[in-house]
Formats: C-alpha cells, structure tokens, sequence
C-alpha cells in the first residue's frame, strides 16, 4: 500500500512529509466497520475540510481569471464544477479509488468506482494536501486536475446554465423565438405524481422529460431538446 501511495505522489508531484495523514485520507468508513483496531479514523473530516478548501480555490480562480461575469454566473459555475461527477471524473483519471481502504461489502459493490465515494475522496485528498503543504499547493493541483480540463469548456459552451436556460438562450439567437412547455400527462397517486412535459419550437416537437415535479419534467425535457439539437 505505502508503495502504490508513493506512486501517487509521484504522479501529482506533491510529496507528503506525514505519510499518517496520506493514508488517512483513503480511509472509508465501512473499513472501519470491520477493522474495529485500526490505527486511524475515517476520511470524513479531510473531506469536509477539502470541501471548504476547493469552495474557496473555485471562487479565487473564478474571480481572478473570468472578470467579466456577474456574481450570479460565478455561483452558477462553481456549483457546475464542483459537483459530484466532476470531482468523481478526476479521481478516475488519478486511479485514487485502488488505494482505499474499503469494507468487504463496498468491495463487492465495486466501491471503488462509485461516484460519490470518488468524489468525497478528491477532496479529502485536497485537505491532505492543504494541511501538509499548505493552501497555495493544493491551490495549484485544484487549479492542474480539475479547473483547467473542465471549467473553460463549462463557460464557453455555458453549461454551468440550466437546460431551460440554454435551450432558451440557443432558440433565441438561432430560430428568434422562446420555446413553450405543455404538461401532457400527470400520474399516479396525489403524493406520488410523476409528470411529462414536452417542450416544442415553431410548434415542432423538440423534446420529452418525465420528474417528479413540473420543474424537473421541464428541465429533462429541456435537456432531451438540447440533446436533439
């Protein structure tokens, strides 16, 4: 294990003096379900401090680098990196998940791929990191794996922008027109309705979206169209 962790840190070019806190950061809970002796605890607090590293690195690097958006958009984009898949997509190009320490059942349940414990991992890495060699140095691996392979395509292409949002702004500039939603169908019981929307464009039928609310069905109906275009 010491071996494959020393590999990491040649692959990111961070070396961490206190290799406790290097492991520590790969310490699921359900190990610790198991091996009720071992020496350290769960990964869950780096993670709640990398969190709060990463929420401070996105809104430096947004607020230096892209001074032309309003506040609103910096919210909207940093909601857009941050979140669960984006984080989980770079622990997959780093192999982070085949240095866990993980129960026999989250083992069996391919643990090592899920999205979230991917994602809460990335960030307990970025504490680690953060308390070792401090804030500009995970600062600057923030801004290597994640920001720049993702957040110029997401301002670009505005995907930070909900699907109703996008679609809207597209239908404006390329066919000068809004797009409209009708309810085609509500069904099941009063506490359990799932609703269909479709969107339509110069009266064509653009795309379809099934939620659990009105607003959900319209926002995947959305997507379907953006899909489509």
């Amino acid at each position: 294990m010491n071996l494959k962790r020393s590999q990491l840190e040649k692959q990111i070019g961070i070396t961490i003096k206190d290799k406790k806190l290097l492991e520590n950061v790969f310490v699921h809970r359900s190990y610790l379900n198991e091996v009720h002796d071992f020496d350290l605890p769960s990964n869950e607090k780096l993670e709640f401090l990398g969190d709060s590293v990463l929420s401070l690195s996105t809104s430096i690097y947004l607020y230096h680098n892209y001074t032309d958006l309003q506040e609103g958009d910096y919210t909207d984009i940093k909601a857009s990196i941050v979140r669960t898949e984006s984080l989980a997509q770079v622990a997959r190009e780093l192999s982070l998940g085949q240095y866990l320490y993980l129960s026999k059942g989250e083992e069996k349940g391919e643990g090592r791929d899920k999205t979230n414990i991917l994602a809460d991992l990335f960030e307990a890495l970025i504490a680690g990191i953060f308390i070792d060699k401090g804030f500009d140095t995970a600062y600057d691996f923030i801004v290597k794996y994640l920001f720049s392979k993702r957040l110029d395509e997401i301002i670009t292409k505005k995907l930070y922008l909900s699907p109703k949002s996008r679609l809207q702004e597209i239908s404006q500039a390329d066919f000068k027109e809004l797009p409209t939603y009708k309810l085609t169908a509500a069904e099941g019981p009063e506490h359990k309705k799932t609703f269909t929307v479709d969107v339509f464009l110069k009266n064509n039928k653009m795309g379809s979206g099934v939620g659990k609310s009105k607003k959900q069905a319209e926002e995947l109906a959305a997507q379907n169209a953006l899909d489509n275009l």
